[in-house]
């Protein structure tokens, strides 16, 4: 493996203002909505923690001050739950402010994504980082971002994690053009695109919420002029450094990514993963399965 710098840290950003979920999200940041009995922004810390990254930043905003006391301690709610023996609930309680060292920042305006990176600068400095967005959530058993942080240790350079997309929905996302490698599941991404008109997209090869990037973007996220919407894009930066030498933070690799995914990016599709992972959960699926298949039959 290439002496490359090792990623120790991750980046979640947080600030978005979640108007998909109104009115649920006027006073709760929409990634404190619940997965089951989990906030969403949990399952994403956990993800980084499992693949060794220990300092989690939080790109925050306003009204974003839950997410700071749910991974802090809450002592009182402990003393009661330890008064009455509910260790199992007290070991829930603890749990987030357990996982990982918490930083938060805040992103004064919504620029978008790259803004919300270019705002971990300070923090994260001249190493490279993992970026987890909390609209993707992606399955424990897959290891996604283990795997993104082997490549990046091979190649250099930043890494994206691809899935493939029905053709009707690549103008919903940032589509990669991409070039085989001797790696089943890695590719080189030659030049990238966000939200192509579907007869423009490159392949069907499409970005989802993981990445790790080599710090060079900072630097190229402060060049880049704002793009589709009016946002600074992520998408833009790490397109510069695809055509750039490991030298200048170059290249960018793709993993091919067939594992399981979940999006809660909007309504409909946060209720399919409610359902995905209530059905998953071994404490609630005996009940809960043979229910859903009655309801199903009494609507159908």
């Amino acid at each position: 493996m290439a002496d490359f710098d090792p990623v120790t840290k991750a980046v979640v950003p947080a600030a978005g203002l979640g108007t998909r979920f109104l009115p649920a999200t006027k006073a709760t940041p929409k990634e404190m909505l619940p997965i089951v009995d989990k906030p969403a922004i949990q399952y994403v810390v956990e993800e980084a923690a499992s693949a060794g990254l220990l300092d989690v930043l939080m790109v925050t905003g306003k009204n974003k001050r839950s997410i700071e006391d749910h991974f802090d301690r809450a002592f009182e709610l402990e003393e009661v739950l330890e008064a009455k023996g509910d260790e199992h609930r007290l070991s829930q309680v603890r749990e987030p402010a357990s996982l990982a060292t918490l930083h938060y920042v805040r992103q004064g305006e919504p620029k978008g994504l790259g803004h919300a990176v270019l705002c971990a600068k300070q923090h994260v400095g001249d190493h490279p980082f993992a970026c987890l967005l909390g609209d993707d959530l992606i399955d424990y058993r897959d290891e996604l971002l283990k795997r993104m942080i082997e490549v990046r240790g091979a190649y250099g350079g930043s890494v994206i994690a691809l899935m493939e997309v029905p053709e009707e929905q690549v103008s919903l996302y940032g589509v990669a053009t991409i070039q085989a490698t001797d790696e089943d599941d890695v590719v080189r991404v030659t030049d990238l695109v966000e939200k192509p008109p579907v007869a423009e997209a490159p392949s069907n090869w499409a970005i989802i919420g993981r990445y790790v990037i080599d710090p060079a973007v900072f630097e190229v996220l402060e060049n880049t002029p704002p793009g589709r919407g009016g946002e600074i894009q992520l998408t833009d930066a790490l397109r510069t450094l695809a055509g750039r030498s490991t030298a200048e933070g170059g290249p960018v690799h793709g993993v091919l990514f067939r594992g399981r995914r979940y999006d809660t990016g909007d309504k409909l599709d946060y209720l399919r993963t409610v359902v995905k992972f209530a059905a998953d959960r071994p404490d609630l699926a005996p009940e809960f399965v043979p229910w859903l298949r009655e309801f199903l039959r009494e609507i159908g």
